[in-house]
């Protein structure tokens, strides 16, 4: 190695591990509260038979992860499907659910949660009357937020055949749909 390459090296080192170790621009800089049924950005997203609330946004944690609260109404949910980039972690706070996470399907109760990791098939559905709500956290954030806010547009209710006519929707958002919604 030539000298001045040699000496230039730790130089270049410390300024990399410098910036690894500094808080990131969009990460926010202090705490904050969003308001029991309110979302983070006070929009309001009616998908898939709910309301789904951004507690903690992506822009929050520089990619990190984001944090839905779902109300839900409708029972069922969203087409059997894959996250290229991103595990995603149910917990029941009210209600009654169905999580499917590869071959295993799970009953779960409020207090109860489950993990499906990255490119493990998963989906969801409400099966219980009336009212049920649960958190779901992405981790990457990815294009999550973006995906919901393009899925409000498309109505409140649970689509129709989604595993037929929303798959470039979730491939652009980096999912793939491979079989059709849980049935209970």
């Amino acid at each position: 190695m030539k000298r001045r390459l040699f000496l230039q090296f730790p130089l270049v080192a410390t300024a990399l591990v410098a910036a690894a170790k500094a808080p990131a621009a969009t990460r926010v800089q202090k705490g904050f509260k969003v308001a029991s049924g309110k979302d983070r950005y006070q929009e309001e997203l009616l998908i898939m038979g709910g309301q789904f609330d951004c507690k903690v946004s992506g822009k929050d944690t520089d990619g990190d992860l984001c944090l839905y609260d779902t109300v839900r109404q409708e029972k069922g949910g969203p087409a059997l499907h894959k996250h290229f980039s991103q595990d995603e972690w149910f917990y029941v706070v009210r209600g009654e659910f169905i999580v499917q996470v590869g071959d295993e399907t799970f009953t779960l109760d409020p207090g109860d949660s489950a993990f499906a990791p990255r490119t493990i098939p998963h989906a969801f559905a409400k099966t219980s009357e009336g009212e049920a709500q649960m958190l779901v956290l992405f981790q990457p954030a990815g294009t999550m937020e973006d995906f919901f806010k393009q899925m409000s547009k498309l109505g409140k209710d649970i689509p129709k055949d989604q595993e037929k006519n929303l798959k470039e929707l979730w491939k652009a958002h980096g999912m793939e749909i491979v079989g059709p919604p849980l049935k209970f």
